[in-house]
């Protein structure tokens, strides 16, 4: 039975989701289509760029992403510390370039003086506003709302462009965290549209090496690695033990057969304790073995025992994927 989302979202359990939307029918987000003899590929670039626009206005950071043929992958981190660190102001602004606000919202930007009820009922309005700014499902409201409309345009039609709702999967450890990850930046590959990560074009992965080589390009809508650090916010790896290991999984999911792979896989994979033959299914089949929670057995047992879940749901899977070499 699918649940309703406030259900699934809760940062006291973790800050990271997968969402996954798709095409209804047979419409295409972007690539070719055979039978029509069309090319949509121009709508790739449309999506990856409204999906780092919002989660720049949003307090939502993308750990990864991959636009595909009819559907697309994003991994959000959840930031409500920098939520509440903006000022009225702020969250005002922010708001309106996702919408037009009220009449008193419109006349605080414009420096317009404002009685005492007014302030109440616009205060009551930023602390909403505040609290949609950090929710996925806003985000990917406004991400699918908006390249609906251009599609639904540019094909002259009317209805429904995506299926009625994105999916999600709550990202409950680092193990979860990373191989979804490494499974969202592969997924051309995985599907032969790409060779190698670095011509994996509208991922997130191409996105970071290409800031690689111009450190002086900034992207924050992108989430950082900061590695062990204990006071920082970010993707609790490295970079560079990230991007070693997305290149020997992609190696590995193409099947080359090369006789080395083994004996060279990233250190990473040590240290998180990682099984070699469950991260390989991990990072391939992660959608086809997990709906809601990904994660360790344990934890998995904890947050829906927080949940006061009469029937949990089977976790052998969780134990089997996620469990030490």
């Amino acid at each position: 039975m699918t649940l309703p989302r406030k259900t699934l979202v809760s940062l006291a359990d973790t800050p990271y989701y997968h969402c996954v939307s798709r095409c209804v029918r047979r419409a295409y987000l972007c690539g070719y289509d055979p039978l029509t003899t069309k090319s949509y590929e121009h709508r790739r670039s449309w999506l990856e760029i409204k999906l780092l626009k919002t989660a720049d206005i949003f307090a939502i950071k993308l750990c990864s992403y991959a636009v595909m043929s009819n559907h697309y992958h994003v991994v959000v981190h959840i930031r409500p510390d920098l939520a509440q660190s903006w000022t009225e102001l702020d969250v005002v602004k922010r708001w309106h370039q996702c919408f037009n606000g009220t009449l008193f919202s419109q006349r605080f930007l414009k420096g317009d003086p404002l009685s005492e009820t007014q302030w109440k009922a616009l205060r009551n309005d930023i602390k909403r506003w505040r609290s949609r700014l950090s929710d996925i499902s806003w985000y990917m409201r406004i991400v699918n709302e908006s390249i609906a409309r251009q599609a639904n345009k540019e094909d002259n039609c009317t209805g429904r462009f995506w299926e009625g709702r994105f999916k999600s999967q709550a990202l409950l450890d680092d193990q979860a965290l990373l191989s979804c990850m490494a499974y969202v930046d592969l997924n051309p590959i995985r599907v032969r549209m790409a060779a190698t990560p670095e011509d994996s074009h509208y991922t997130s992965i191409r996105r970071r090496m290409q800031h690689l080589k111009s450190p002086n390009v900034n992207d924050d809508s992108l989430e950082v690695f900061i590695g062990t650090t204990e006071n920082d916010i970010g993707i609790p790896f490295k970079l560079k033990d990230y991007l070693e290991l997305v290149d020997w999984t992609g190696r590995v999911i193409r099947g080359d057969n090369r006789g080395h792979i083994d004996q060279a896989q990233p250190t990473i994979l040590s240290r998180l304790k990682l099984n070699l033959e469950a991260w390989k299914v991990l990072t391939s089949e992660f959608e086809t073995h997990f709906q809601c929670w990904v994660g360790n057995e344990q934890i998995v047992r904890r947050v829906c025992e927080g949940r006061g879940y009469k029937r949990q749901p089977p976790t052998r899977r969780h134990e089997r994927l996620f469990k030490s070499p």
